[in-house]
């Protein structure tokens, strides 16, 4: 397995606004605590130790054990939950709804990017424990998003008609996932693989993404953390309260929102008025407040009092939205780091305002490594054809071009095609202009037919010549498909599965652990060895 870094900018795949929030977060400054960085995390962790309350501690750690009963808990993760106890221990968080068998290659790299930042936090701060943490979205209601994933040029749908929170989901309709996974990896039947599909059981869909997480990640000491929580939303009621209360949140996002609108940042998120849904199983709805009442499409109306009272007594019917989540999770949890896509970390620099109001320290923000994985079948293409790296990022009919070019014995040469066309174009305008002074706009029409006559024999050789070169056009077409779908990267695509076609996967998780650099901006090619 090898690997290879290019900057982010020279791939043409990133905006500038995300090329900045991870090669120069100074620019956003004013809208987070302080640019991410190795150094960085000795003033949070002073920072989070002040004003962290020491009794939330066994709030967390008690409520996570409870979380692990229907999962075998491993040595590694248990122990980092009692160190939770100790104020010297900090959490590393990312986060991502629940996607099915893990969803798009990127769940599993952010999971594998918190767990080495933690590795790397413990060498440069020995004195210290980092606890790796993945928080489980499960109280996100748009199950369309997380309900298919891609394998094996397949895709794999869980049809169900369940609403709500995909957390509290029961199973039905799942075993038809888990058949036609173990179509997939019948000729591997002793294979890791069929033990994880067998993980995918449970009595909620909550209990299935922690099983399964729990079985990749367990031996790294990943702790699974859900939300969905009463003991944990009983802790942050006052705050759920006070948005209630003074739609705070609503107010201080728009005080942002203007401020990076002005530095043309673009605006990921739009806050509400009031940033809550009410949630039972079945109901994820919107709490709007209508004068001195609130109301809750399908549940019913409240006043203020009323809805304090159901606060108070059910906790856990309160979800916070996407403004007010990251809130819930740095005021439960003793916090460092957030790590998460560009795009997701983007929407954190809207919520400056809501964490300052409320004296939750603000974490450091980092974008997550990104990965193109070029795989044995695709590998073997790049050596056959005498392929480049550096060619995955060039356009489809750029790298074609080029191709044939370099790989033609008898390519013709265009140059001087060329100089006497610019030869040409200049005895036009000038024999034009003696007859017509103020002739430019003529000058210009047949400039650009001739122009356009010369791009034509050009275009014509090359397609002759990319005849020649047939199955490596197709190549290029089939490598550009597979690595950047749509365009897209292939990370937001394909299921990390794709890479274990034998059924192992530690072994794959290991090849992902050596590659990712938590202290590296670049994109990262990893590429596979040839067996």
């Amino acid at each position: 397995m090898k690997s290879n870094k290019i900057h982010r900018s020279d791939t043409g795949l990133f905006s500038k606004q995300q090329l900045d929030m991870v090669y120069d977060q100074a620019i956003y400054k004013d809208f987070i605590s302080q640019p991410f960085s190795i150094d960085a995390f000795e003033d949070q962790m002073n920072m989070k130790l002040k004003q962290y309350p020491e009794e939330f501690r066994k709030v967390l750690r008690d409520s996570l054990i409870n979380q692990y009963d229907r999962v075998e808990m491993t040595t590694s993760t248990a122990s980092n939950i009692d160190s939770i106890l100790d104020n010297k221990t900090y959490t590393i968080t990312t986060g991502h709804q629940l996607s099915l068998f893990t969803g798009p290659l990127y769940f599993i790299i952010k999971i594998v990017h918190v767990i080495k930042l933690c590795k790397e936090l413990s060498k440069k701060y020995p004195q210290h424990r980092f606890v790796p943490v993945y928080w489980m979205a499960s109280e996100d209601h748009d199950f369309k998003e997380i309900q298919s994933f891609h394998v094996f040029n397949k895709t794999i749908t869980w049809n169900t008609n369940q609403k709500g929170p995909v957390g509290r989901f029961d199973l039905s309709g799942l075993d038809e996932v888990k058949t036609q996974l173990t179509e997939l990896f019948v000729n591997h039947p002793d294979s890791e693989v069929m033990n994880l599909i067998d993980q995918l059981d449970g009595e909620t869909y909550a209990d299935v993404v922690r099983g399964l997480v729990n079985a990749l990640f367990g031996s790294d000491g990943l702790v699974i953390l859900d939300g969905d929580d009463v003991e944990l939303k009983q802790l942050f009621a006052p705050i759920v309260q006070k948005e209630l209360d003074e739609q705070f949140s609503f107010k201080e996002v728009l005080k942002l929102n203007d401020t990076l609108s002005a530095l043309n940042v673009k605006l990921q998120v739009v806050p509400r008025e009031t940033n809550l849904f009410y949630i039972e199983n079945g109901i994820r709805q919107r709490i709007v407040q209508e004068g001195n009442q609130f109301v809750i499409d399908g549940v019913g109306v409240y006043s203020k009092e009323d809805i304090f009272s159901l606060l108070a007594e059910h906790p856990d019917r309160f979800s916070p939205n996407v403004i007010l989540r990251p809130v819930y999770q740095e005021f439960i949890l003793p916090n460092l780091a957030y790590v998460g896509g560009s795009g997701e970390i983007a929407y954190w620099l809207q919520l400056k305002g809501v964490f300052d109001l409320l004296e939750v320290p603000y974490p450091l923000i980092q974008v997550r490594n990104s990965i193109v994985w070029l795989d044995n079948a695709t590998r073997t293409k790049f050596n056959k054809y005498g392929f480049k790296l550096e060619d995955l990022f060039k356009e489809v009919d750029v790298w074609k071009k080029d191709y044939v070019l370099n790989n033609t014995e008898t390519a013709p040469d265009f140059s001087a095609l060329e100089t006497a066309g610019s030869a040409l174009k200049d005895v036009l305008k000038n024999t034009i202009i003696t007859f017509d002074p103020f002739g430019e706009q003529q000058v210009k029409a047949e400039v650009a037919r001739l122009d356009k006559q010369l791009q034509g024999i050009k275009a014509k050789g090359i397609k002759k010549m990319k005849a020649q070169h047939e199955n490596a056009m197709k190549a290029i077409e089939q490598i550009k498909q597979k690595l950047f779908p749509e365009n897209d990267l292939q990370e937001r695509h394909v299921n990390f599965f794709q890479f274990c076609a034998d059924g192992n996967v530690q072994s794959r998780i290991g090849d992902l652990s050596e590659a990712i650099e938590p202290f590296s901006n670049d994109l990262i090619l990893l590429v596979d060895d040839l067996h």
